[in-house]
């Protein structure tokens, strides 16, 4: 036996028995599991432990040390990523070589690498959505005084999202907290994006994946002008006439659409009174996720929290046009989560349900039944909607929370070692 020493976030009784003396190129182990991943410089394992997947990632110990403690930094500050949940170092092996240490984080349940996003099942408009989902998430690091450094696609995980995409950060091993980013930071930033992403286009194209006629270089270069857009809508200063202060309430309520909300607002006087600057302080995103915890107790991702208020403001208005008087929303969010939510949750095989999250379930099914009854002209019915779901969808997909894959382990590219 050789030695080490392992530091992690919670019991981890079960990786005790890993063999965390050898280099992880030699791991045999037969709880070591295949999932759809992007390129890494590292050699990197997933494992199935302690029922959950957990994913080990070689390198230098100033490197692992220094992930974890980024990584930990960025959730704390409500950024999109991995869950650090440990790391290994002082290895070494029986015969007292030394080795590199380990990185261990969570694997995301029901993520996918961008090279899944092409090749299987696909978004519509799904460039769009992808760069979308990077400009929100560039943002995010951004606003927590991250800079990334060597953002790519291989770099990031994505979520569907009632429609849209989640994009979060993997790799953080080239990045750097600070109190605050320059403009030459974060434009730095979004350049070294835009160069790697353009490449990775490139090779989806040659695959055959993007499409032909399609600009590989041009798609990318579109995910700056979004960036900037939410960046300043996010962050810049407005000058108001003192008349019109009612401005200020919808800017507050355009940046909850948005899905932030605002810790601070700072309103200054110009010109003897006649003007008003109004600066907004954001406090972190997830306004409309936060909104349905407080009503329903369900933790989901941003889009499908705004699916599900809307859902929720439909519901309990039909029930006070049936009853002629106001209902509480808390009571209205009650009923629905029991009749409409699990209602139709209820109508799904446990075999199947297991295939997205519920609320991206339930967001689906809600689709497919307006597809469904636009094409019939009538409403087709929760019941016979849910069964051609079944049927003709959830049925044909794999099982997205942990995706299993049966080809042999592919080569890493060649390990930095500083």
């Amino acid at each position: 036996m050789g030695n080490y020493t392992i530091t992690t976030l919670g019991a981890a009784t079960e990786l005790l028995t890993l063999p965390l003396d050898k280099p992880l190129a030699d791991w045999t182990d037969p709880r070591i599991v295949q999932l759809p991943r992007g390129i890494s410089r590292h050699v990197v394992r997933f494992v199935r432990a302690q029922n959950q997947i957990f994913a080990f990632k070689e390198a230098t110990t100033r490197y692992v040390v220094r992930e974890h403690h980024l990584l930990r930094e960025l959730a704390e500050a409500s950024v999109p990523v991995v869950d650090a949940f440990g790391t290994v170092v002082d290895r070494s092996s029986h015969s007292n070589e030394h080795l590199d240490s380990l990185l261990i984080t969570r694997h995301l349940p029901y993520s996918l690498p961008y090279r899944s996003l092409f090749t299987e099942r696909s978004l519509p408009d799904l460039r769009s959505r992808l760069l979308d989902a990077l400009a929100q998430l560039f943002v995010r690091l951004h606003l927590a005084g991250f800079f990334w450094g060597d953002c790519s696609l291989s770099n990031t995980l994505f979520r569907r999202d009632a429609g849209a995409l989640a994009a979060y950060l993997v790799d953080a091993e080239t990045g750097e907290m600070h109190p605050t980013l320059t403009y030459g930071q974060r434009h730095h930033d979004i350049s070294i994006a835009t160069e790697n992403i353009a490449g990775e286009l490139m090779d989806l194209q040659a695959g055959g994946y993007l499409g032909g006629e399609a600009d590989a270089v041009e798609i990318a270069m579109a995910l700056q002008p979004r960036y900037e857009q939410l960046w300043a809508e996010l962050t810049d200063a407005e000058v108001y006439p003192s008349a019109e202060s009612y401005r200020i309430e919808e800017r507050v309520r355009r940046l909850n659409t948005l899905g932030f909300d605002v810790s601070e607002i700072g309103i200054k006087t110009e010109d003897a009174g006649q003007k008003l600057r109004f600066e907004t302080h954001i406090v972190e995103p997830g306004h409309h996720a936060r909104r349905v915890y407080a009503l329903t107790g369900l933790r989901v991702q941003e889009n499908q929290a705004r699916q599900i208020l809307s859902d929720l403001a439909r519901f309990r208005a039909k029930w006070i046009d049936g009853v002629g008087h106001d209902i509480p929303e808390d009571l209205a969010a009650r009923r629905w989560l029991d009749e409409k939510f699990y209602g139709v949750l209820s109508l799904i095989p446990a075999e199947l349900r297991s295939k997205m999250p519920d609320a991206e379930l339930y967001y689906e099914i809600g689709e497919h039944r307006w597809l469904m009854s636009e094409r019939l002209g009538r409403d087709v019915g929760r019941p016979a909607a849910v069964e051609d779901y079944l049927r003709t969808v959830l049925s044909k997909l794999p099982d997205a929370s942990v995706r299993i894959l049966t080809e042999p382990i592919t080569e890493e590219m060649p390990v930095i070692t500083e």
